[in-house]
C-alpha cells in the first residue's frame, strides 16, 4: 500500500515539474471558480492513478481490461479511494476559504455601517473601500460567491442606518406651543374614587362649553374630601367647578359662560349662543321639580310631586316637537309637521343644551333608581333629544357614569314613610 501512495506522489511531482518546464513564469494554473479548481484536481489525480495502474492509453472511462490481474484491480480500487479522499479534502479547504472571506465581508460592512452618516462624501469613500476589498478578496479566493453575499448584506446595513435616522427625534423640531392660545384650566368635582369625573351638572356644563369651543384646556378633578392646599389657596372657599384663564381665577358659573362666549368668539371659535330665546328657557323648571320629588319623604305628597315633574317634562316635549321658525315653510299649504331637529335650538349643540342636558340625564337615572319613575314613553321629543345627546362625545365624555350619579344621590333620595 505504501508503494502505491509513493507512486501517486511521484507521478504528481513529475507532473508539476513538467508544468513548470512548460511555463516560463513558473505560476500555478488559475481557475475562475471553485468548481473549475475541483474539476482540475479531480482530473489530475485520476490521470495519474490510471498511469500508475499500467493503462497508459487514457481509457479511464471504460471498464478494466479482462487481462488485468487481481492485484491490478485492487490497486485501482485503492487509487479510487485515494482519488475520492483527495477530492473531499480539496473541497473542504475551498469551503473554509469561502467562509473566511464571508466573515471578512460581513465584518467590513458592519464597520462601514457604523461609520456611515448623512455625509455624501463619506458614503462614497465607504463604497469605494468595500468595492476594492471585494475585488481583492475575489481574486485571492477565486470565487464569485462573496460578491453576491456582499450585495445581499450591504443594503441591510444601510437600511438599518436609514431607519435609525428616520426614528431619531430632534427636540428642536418639536412644534412649539402657540402663544396666541389661552391657557385654560378647568377644575371639576371628582367622583367617589377621588379621580374620575363626579356627578355635578355645573361641572359638566363648563366642560361641554370648552369642548364645543375647540380650545385646548386642562381638566383637574378635585376630591372634596381631600382638597389640596394649593387649590384651597387658588380659590379659597370655592367648590368646583371653577377655572383659570391665563392665570386669572373665575368662579361664577354664569359669568364664566358669558366670558367664554365673548372671549372665544368667531372666526377662530364657534358661536354657541342659541338663536331662539325660547331655547334658553326650555326645561328650566325640570330640575327644581325633580329635587322636590326625590327628597320627599311623605307618601301623600309623592303623587302631587310626581305629577309636577311630569308636567315640566311635558312642556319640554312640546317645545322639542314644535317646529322652529326656520323649519316652517310659509308658502306650503300642507299641515304643519312636528319638528325633527336634534337639539333645543336646531341640529347643533348650544349653550342652552350645555345647561339642560346634564340635569335631564340626572333626572332620568336617579328617578328610575330611587322612585322607579320613567320619563313617559309618549314624550317622543324628550327621548329623541336624549338619544341624540348620547351620540355626541361632547356629552358622553364629560358625563359621570350612571353608577356615580346613583351613588351621589344615595343620601339625598329619601325613603317614603309608610
Amino acid at each position: 500500500m505504501d508503494n502505491e501512495y509513493d507512486l501517486v506522489a511521484a507521478a504528481q511531482e513529475e507532473q508539476k515539474q513538467e508544468r513548470r518546464a512548460d511555463s516560463p513564469l513558473d505560476e500555478e494554473p488559475k481557475h475562475e471558480t471553485v468548481g473549475e479548481m475541483i474539476e482540475h484536481v479531480y482530473s489530475e489525480i485520476q490521470v495519474h492513478a490510471v498511469e500508475d495502474g499500467g493503462d497508459r492509453n487514457g481509457k479511464h472511462d471504460g471498464p478494466a481490461s479482462s487481462s488485468s490481474s487481481s492485484s491490478s484491480s485492487d490497486d485501482e480500487d485503492e487509487e479510487a479511494k485515494t482519488e475520492t479522499k483527495v477530492v473531499v479534502e480539496v473541497v473542504e479547504v475551498v469551503e473554509v476559504t469561502t467562509e473566511i472571506h464571508v466573515e471578512t465581508v460581513v465584518a467590513e460592512i458592519s464597520v462601514n455601517g457604523e461609520e456611515h452618516k448623512d455625509d455624501h462624501e463619506e458614503e462614497q469613500k465607504a463604497n469605494s473601500r468595500r468595492s476594492s476589498t471585494s475585488s481583492a478578496s475575489s481574486a485571492s479566493a477565486g470565487d464569485e460567491a462573496p460578491v453576491t453575499l456582499e450585495e445581499t448584506v450591504e443594503p441591510k446595513a444601510e437600511d438599518l442606518i436609514r431607519t435609525l435616522e428616520m426614528t431619531t427625534l430632534d427636540e428642536s423640531s418639536a412644534a412649539a406651543a402657540d402663544p396666541t392660545q389661552p391657557e385654560i384650566s378647568l377644575f371639576v368635582k371628582a367622583g367617589s374614587d377621588g379621580e374620575s369625573i363626579g356627578n355635578c351638572p355645573f361641572s359638566q356644563r363648563l366642560f361641554m362649553i370648552l369642548w364645543l369651543k375647540g380650545v385646548v384646556f386642562n381638566v383637574t378633578t378635585v376630591d372634596l374630601k381631600r382638597k389640596p392646599a394649593d387649590l384651597h389657596n387658588l380659590a379659597p372657599g370655592t367648590h368646583p367647578p371653577f377655572l383659570t384663564f391665563n392665570g386669572e381665577v373665575k368662579t361664577d358659573i354664569n359669568k364664566i359662560e358669558e366670558f367664554l362666549e365673548e372671549t372665544l368668539s368667531p372666526p377662530e371659535y364657534p358661536k354657541l349662543a342659541a338663536r331662539q330665546r325660547e331655547s334658553n328657557m326650555a326645561g328650566n323648571d325640570i330640575f327644581a321639580k325633580f329635587s322636590a320629588f326625590i327628597k320627599n319623604t311623605k307618601q301623600e305628597a309623592n303623587a302631587v310631586l310626581e305629577k309636577g315633574l311630569t308636567k315640566a317634562l311635558q312642556k319640554l316635549d312640546d317645545y322639542l316637537t314644535s317646529p322652529l321658525p326656520e323649519e316652517i315653510d310659509a308658502d306650503s299649504m300642507e299641515e304643519e309637521k312636528a319638528s325633527s331637529r336634534l337639539f333645543l335650538d336646531g341640529n347643533e349643540l348650544t349653550l342652552a343644551d350645555c345647561n339642560l342636558l346634564p340635569k335631564l340625564h340626572i333626572v332620568k337615572v336617579v328617578a328610575k333608581k330611587y322612585r322607579n319613575y320613567d320619563i313617559p314613553s309618549e314624550m317622543s321629543g324628550v327621548w329623541r333629544y336624549l338619544k341624540n345627546a348620547y351620540t355626541r362625545d361632547e356629552f358622553t365624555n364629560t358625563c359621570a357614569a350612571e353608577a356615580e350619579v346613583e351613588s351621589a344621590y344615595k343620601d339625598v333620595a329619601r325613603r317614603l314613610a309608610k
